[in-house]
């Protein structure tokens, strides 16, 4: 979701600079500012339109249908924003031109470079302030209200400075022309340079998306994780075009050497296990050194300040290539997570083009470096295709089914999305095979509930999660089991590789699209159990967790229901978010922990049960094992018009030995 979030991003700043080139190049200045003075005006149509935003996303074609959101709700007015930076440096350099000495000689531009340095740190700043200061102290509607009060004063002070009359004032030489007077002080860039403009951007947008998709999909699934790669990737900017003083070429050819050697060296095997503690660092520094080199020599390249939109456009266009690569195009090519790799390989080759000149070595050493990388794809490609009989990707990330076989447990099957293990089956015996296992087992939360909630009767069961179809195996004859699965590739998975599903003695129904969504379009389910697993690994659906989602499992659910969340997580304590639902729904919550248990293939899992049925809750099963929840300071009750993860991070201090 947020690599698609970042083409969207990266294709509208992209419009914006083609609209800022297109206005200071082929206007005069008076109809410049007219043009933009209309743009200021119809974004601020839409934004007003959108206070009270209803967005309508469809899960059959999700990048298309997130694209589509975005543009919907904010796509005028972050184009006019993308637009006004490199729009601004144009007219400062155009009326710093304008200066002449007493002999009548027209004055070089000022160099404005250094705005978009600013510009960047503004963006950097945000960013860091937004989940501390914002998200957990004010609610959406909040939010939008004052950003659209601060894009109404943005709007009326950029209008303002348009239709100066210092701007808008036309003059002999002012004209969609460059001024015969300026050609000796303002020459543009040599071809060569030009060239290098887009690449070199391409690759610092390739690397800042690779890195972020490797380290959420194939390190941790953190959450806010995204956060630091990003930063990173702008802080780049801040320190390259903040006047060049603390970039240097010599330094920053080397460090780039080190760091792709030492990252290649990470990923080549697949099977290594590296501490979060250093792959995150170590990947983030990578990512620190290639997009620095990449943006420092776009600055060594930058054309005198009269042609400032041209190059602004050109970076543009490489980030959005950069981000297409990873979001819209990896999902399709790629079977698993390639792309790190292959930005690698990019990154050397881009090295030995620029380096070229520089020294001999260099000539020798990036050729060799980038055929080195190429070997370290071909390695990664041959690891995770090891023991795995089925490989595919999506939208939603890559999966993988590894068929392994032990002389204790025999052979057996696990479901891998990224580095997280959704599911296992063993198919040692037809016991083996048709135990629930992993988190599922018959002692862990949603096993008690399953066993114990209905007395032997028939059930009706709502599971929020496909998985490989595991809790299947608790189907008995004339019972109801349905599932609720946002990818379609895990369907196919789960129906053809695992057997839990076919082998059922229950009635098997699986519901294709988001479960909310569906769950909102149907008639009262009337369930008798309803399990929340719909993470994937670490990361977090907020719309299923929120006090309008609790009321909606209530409407699907019969008199003494038990709704099972699956809160198993390293990063975050989710359990007292849904105490609070609970205690907000008027229903009592119980935290249900079980270890590991090589003796069933069972993992060590969290599951909060939630109901209204005292007697379940008083059952001796339920009473030996249930944990109470304890408050978190500073929680919120979430909605979906308010939640934020900052106050429910697990610290040091916080997680379990």
């Amino acid at each position: 979701m947020w690599t698609t979030c970042l083409v969207f991003f990266q294709t509208a700043l992209l419009l914006g600079y083609l609209c800022a080139h297109g206005i200071a190049t082929r206007l005069r200045p008076r109809t410049q500012a007219a043009v933009y003075s209309l743009l200021l005006i119809v974004s601020l149509a839409q934004v007003a339109l959108n206070l009270n935003p209803h967005p309508h996303a469809s899960t059959l074609r999700p990048i298309f249908s997130v694209l589509m959101v975005l543009s919907t709700l904010i796509g005028l007015p972050f184009l006019v924003l993308s637009a006004t930076n490199s729009l601004l440096q144009a007219w400062y350099a155009r009326d710093a031109g304008r200066s002449s000495d007493a002999t009548g000689t027209i004055a070089a531009p000022a160099p404005p470079y250094r705005l978009f340095a600013l510009s960047n740190f503004g963006s950097l700043l945000a960013l860091v302030i937004y989940p501390v200061l914002v998200e957990p102290y004010f609610s959406l509607r909040a939010q939008t209200l004052t950003w659209s009060m601060g894009f109404l004063v943005f709007a009326v002070v950029c209008g303002a400075i348009s239709l100066s009359g210092k701007l808008s004032a036309e003059s002999p030489r002012d004209s969609a022309t460059p001024d015969p007077g300026l050609a000796g002080a303002d020459q543009p860039s040599p071809p060569r340079d030009q060239a290098l403009w887009l690449p070199m951007a391409a690759c610092g947008s390739l690397l800042l998306s690779a890195v972020t998709s490797h380290l959420s999909q194939n390190i941790a699934a953190i959450p806010l994780l995204w956060i630091v790669p990003l930063t990173v990737y702008l802080l780049t900017f801040v320190i390259a075009f903040n006047g060049g003083r603390l970039y240097s070429r010599w330094v920053m050819a080397r460090l780039l050497a080190v760091a792709l050697g030492s990252v290649a060296y990470l990923i080549v095997d697949t099977d290594k296990d590296v501490p979060i503690k250093i792959s995150v660092p170590l990947f983030c520094v990578m990512l620190f050194i290639g997009c620095l080199f990449c943006h420092g020599e776009l600055y060594r390249r930058r054309p005198s300040p009269r042609y400032t939109t041209q190059y602004y456009l050109l970076i543009a266009a490489g980030g959005a290539l950069g981000s297409m690569f990873v979001g819209v195009w990896a999902p399709f090519v790629f079977r698993g997570s390639y792309e790190l790799a292959w930005s690698m390989v990019y990154t050397a080759a881009l090295a030995a083009v620029v380096l070229w000149k520089e020294h001999w070595g260099w000539r020798l050493f990036w050729p060799a470096a980038t055929l080195g990388l190429l070997v370290v794809v071909a390695l990664q490609v041959h690891g995770y295709s090891k023991n795995t009989i089925v490989q595919v990707r999506s939208f939603y990330g890559a999966m993988r089914v590894t068929e392994e076989s032990t002389a204790e447990a025999g052979m057996f099957r696990t479901l891998i999305h990224g580095t997280i293990q959704h599911g296992t089956q063993f198919f040692g015996s037809d016991e083996d095979r048709t135990n629930p296992t992993a988190y599922y087992v018959h002692n862990s939360g949603i096993g008690l509930a399953l066993d114990l909630c209905c007395n032997g009767r028939p059930r009706r069961v709502g599971v929020v999660g496909l998985g490989a179809g595991t809790l299947a195996a608790y189907g008995r004859p004339g019972d109801v089991f349905r599932f609720y699965e946002i990818d379609p590739r895990v369907e196919t998975i789960a129906r053809n590789v695992f057997t839990y599903l076919r082998e059922s003695k229950a009635k098997i129904e699986i519901v294709q699209g988001d479960a909310r969504l569906s769950m909102e379009a149907e008639p009262p389910e009337r369930y008798d159990v309803i399990a929340v697993d719909a993470f994937s690994g670490d990361a977090i659906p907020v719309h299923l967790l929120t006090a309008e989602a609790m009321r909606l499992y209530q409407r699907h659910m019969q008199a003494g229901a038990i709704l099972a969340f699956h809160v198993s997580n390293s990063y975050l304590d989710l359990a007292p978010v849904v105490e609070e639902e609970a205690a907000h729904a008027g229903l009592s919550a119980v935290m249900i922990s079980t270890p590991d248990d090589e003796t069933t293939g069972g993992y060590a899992a969290d599951w909060v049960l939630v109901t209204a049925n005292q007697d379940f809750l008083s059952l001796p099963e339920i009473q030996g094992i249930a944990e109470k929840i304890e408050p978190k300071p500073g929680l919120r009750l979430w909605t979906d018009d308010y939640s934020s993860l900052w106050p429910v991070v697990k610290w040091r201090g916080d997680k379990k030995e």
